[in-house]
This record gives C-alpha cells, sequence and structure tokens, in this order.
C-alpha cells in the first residue's frame, strides 16, 4: 500500500495528505508559553481520558492548496488522493489527544468519513472516503527528520496513530462551510432541536477528525441534491 504524508491545518491544526514520498506534518507556530502547553496538554488529556460516545461515520480535514513548509508543498485535495495508488493514503501527523483516540479506538474498517477542504477560499465537503485499515502506530512519531517528531514517544508506547483511507467518490457538489454553518445556527434555535445543533465542525471545530452520527453523515450526504441557495 502506497502511503502518503499528512499534515496539521494551518487553519484548525487539520491533518493533511500530500504527494511526496516521505511523510512530513505541520504544525501551528507556537507562540504560548512553555506552562500554556503543558495546560493546553493536560485539557486535551483529560477530555480525552472523559468516558467517549462511540461513533461511526467521520469527517477529516485536509488543505487543497499549496503551502509550503520546510520546502514540502503540504497540498493534498480530494485530487491528489485519486491519483495515489489505489486512491489510498495514511493519515498521519494527529497530535490531539482527542483526536488521536478517535483514530485508535473508534474507527473500524468500511467506516466512511467526509473529506473536508480546509484553509482554503472554499471550505467544505467535497467528498467521501471509507477507512480500510484501522488505526496503528503513526511512524513519523519516531522520525527525527520529521516535522511532527515526538521524542517522548517510544516504539512500546507509541503515542500517536493514523488511518488509513480509500477513495469512495466526490459529492455531487461542494457543501460548504457557510452552509453548513447556518443549517447548525438553525438547527440549534428550533425545538425540538435538529440533527445538526451539536455538528462537530462548529462545536469541536479544533479537532482535525470529528465525529458524525449516522443520522448528520445521512443529512449532510442529502444536501448534495438540494440546492445550496434553498437550504
Amino acid at each position: 500500500m502506497v502511503r502518503t504524508k499528512a499534515q496539521i491545518s494551518k487553519e484548525d491544526q487539520s491533518p493533511k495528505l500530500t504527494r511526496s514520498g516521505k511523510n512530513a506534518v505541520n504544525k501551528k507556530k507556537n507562540t504560548s508559553s512553555s506552562k500554556s502547553k503543558t495546560y493546553d496538554e493536560d485539557v486535551q488529556k483529560t477530555v480525552a481520558d472523559s468516558k467517549p460516545q462511540f461513533f461511526d461515520h467521520w469527517l477529516m480535514k485536509s488543505e487543497p492548496d499549496s503551502r509550503f513548509e520546510k520546502g514540502v508543498d503540504m497540498k493534498f485535495s480530494i485530487d491528489d488522493l485519486v491519483k495515489e495508488a489505489n486512491s489510498t493514503a495514511c493519515w498521519d501527523g494527529v497530535r490531539n489527544y482527542e483526536a488521536r483516540n478517535l483514530l485508535r479506538d473508534q474507527m473500524k474498517k468500511n467506516q466512511k468519513a467526509f473529506f473536508y477542504h480546509s484553509n482554503c477560499k472554499q471550505p467544505g465537503i467535497v467528498g467521501i472516503v471509507k477507512i480500510i485499515k484501522e488505526g496503528y502506530p503513526d511512524y513519523t512519531q519516531f522520525d527525527r527528520t520529521d516535522a511532527h517528531f515526538d521524542a517522548s514517544s517510544n516504539l512500546d508506547a507509541p503515542k500517536w496513530y493514523m488511518v488509513d483511507v480509500k477513495f469512495v467518490r466526490k459529492t455531487k457538489r461542494l457543501i460548504g462551510l457557510q452552509e453548513l454553518k447556518k443549517l447548525h445556527l438553525d438547527h440549534a434555535k428550533s425545538s425540538p432541536k435538529g440533527v445538526l445543533h451539536n455538528l462537530s465542525l462548529f462545536t469541536r471545530s479544533r479537532l482535525s477528525v470529528q465525529p458524525l452520527t449516522k443520522e448528520q453523515f445521512e443529512f449532510i450526504l442529502k444536501l448534495e441534491d438540494q440546492d445550496k441557495e434553498n437550504n
């Protein structure tokens, strides 16, 4: 299986797959103090260690536009995924504990995920992928030359995990961020609340790998057949 890169989005810390031969991940510039960083990590761990709610559908973010990090283009659009051998790639570079737990513990073979273009002029859902390999150690954490090398991780007790995904199809149209945001707000105000009232894209926006309920996935998928102006 050909494996490609994933990196964290400049906008939302999203993992992105790239076309180069070696896995690499781009990180946001760290402008906080080491104390703040430690606090953030502790919060992540607390959230990650809380009792999980189990999901079987997902949304995964990736950058479609070129952006260079250490001389490497971090771009990986859905078209780039299609061009990979067997239209398959790994989803590495996730360095958030809650997202890590989803990759490691909940994502199962043949589950579906929306492929979401992030950090671009028209962010939104552009396609569907499926999980073809369940969580396994993300080898970029052990690579000292990789942007996401983690000296605190070791082979006997890896901290970070990834899955492999395969292209299924493109959506019939872009299901954009603003369209989804409007629906989310409408569903949050309605009584009873609509299925998108707690959509992770807005309630857990920092996660690069986001859980969806079956009802949310099916509701969003139906939007591709509707005129966005009517939503």
